[in-house]
């Protein structure tokens, strides 16, 4: 068997001479067999690659969900915890505001103000025109940073009430115990303090208090509060009481028919020491009445006026 290869111009070139059968089978297998094998085998290849690159793809693609379901969880928590947080925060400033408006309502009381103008019982008056303008909502990071200026304005503003709590019951306090007011309910002025005529001897002497006469056996009271150091006879006043007040002031109330208060006993001011009488070096039912400042005798008369 012979192939003739044909040139250009119809010449004849070159024959190859097929000496025998193997050699053309050989041929067509190599032009026809192995391309086709070639083929199917690139062809099968792509098809066992084809699903490793889709399970590559649906591997990642569930990493991404994955990913995005744990992003979504813990921006839950975060807003269950803010809310938490903030439920919390509301829970601590409505306990502070309810101090405040109990410190308000004492305050007043203590002050004596007048309850229309200082109202703590109710909401604050406000008002003013309506704003047609755009209004912005706020977020729920701009809601926790309000409220937690709010929070330290209303620690400030409990920090200075508390203050002026104590200054004012240290006023109050302080105005309790200093003496202030008549030593009895009724009765009447026998005797100034001052140089006086001794009713027993007629000569010149000073009378180192003030005598409020009135019925026997009428309620003696404290001009404040204090404590009791002299409960008993003494020489002169009869059945005394004495009653030191701190700030350097001490109360004497002389002549009682009945002692009714014991050493070392804290009175209040208004309180009934004794019953008014005659005892010791006295012409009738009255209380020599003392007011002493720092050991020395002082007139009774302006701390008589001076009523609280």
């Amino acid at each position: 068997m012979n192939i003739i290869f044909i040139g250009k111009r119809g010449r004849q070139t070159k024959v190859l001479k097929l000496a025998s059968p193997g050699v053309v089978l050989g041929a067509v297998l190599t032009l026809t067999i192995i391309p086709s094998l070639m083929f199917y085998g690139g062809y099968f290849t792509a098809t066992q690659a084809a699903p490793g690159k889709e399970k590559v793809l649906l591997s990642a693609w569930q990493e991404e969900m994955d990913a995005q379901r744990r992003e979504i969880a813990s921006a839950r928590q975060k807003v269950d915890e803010d809310m938490d947080a903030l439920a919390l925060r509301l829970g601590e400033l409505q306990a502070k505001m309810i101090r405040l408006d109990a410190l308000g309502e004492r305050l007043t009381k203590i002050a004596k103000l007048d309850r229309g103008e200082f109202d703590f019982s109710s909401s604050p008056a406000v008002g003013g025109p309506e704003n047609t303008a755009a209004v912005e909502s706020m977020t729920v990071p701009d809601f926790v940073s309000s409220l937690e200026s709010l929070s330290k304005q209303v620690d400030d503003r409990s920090a200075q009430l508390g203050l002026l709590e104590t200054m004012l019951m240290s006023r109050n306090l302080e105005d309790e115990m200093s003496p202030a007011g008549r030593p009895i309910k009724r009765g009447w002025i026998s005797s100034y303090f001052g140089m006086r005529t001794d009713p027993f001897t007629g000569r010149r002497e000073r009378h180192k208090g003030m005598d409020l006469a009135g019925k026997e056996g009428s309620d003696v009271i404290s001009v404040g509060a204090g404590v009791v150091t002299w409960a008993g006879e003494r020489y002169g006043y009869g059945k005394l009481v004495e009653v030191n007040h701190g700030n350097g002031y001490a109360t004497r109330y002389g002549h009682s028919k009945e002692i009714l208060v014991k050493v070392g006993e804290t009175v209040k001011k208004g309180q009934v020491l004794a019953l008014m009488g005659s005892t010791g070096r006295s012409t009738g039912p009255h209380v020599h009445f003392e007011v002493l400042y720092k050991g020395k005798a002082v007139d009774p008369k302006k701390y008589i006026l001076a009523t609280r």
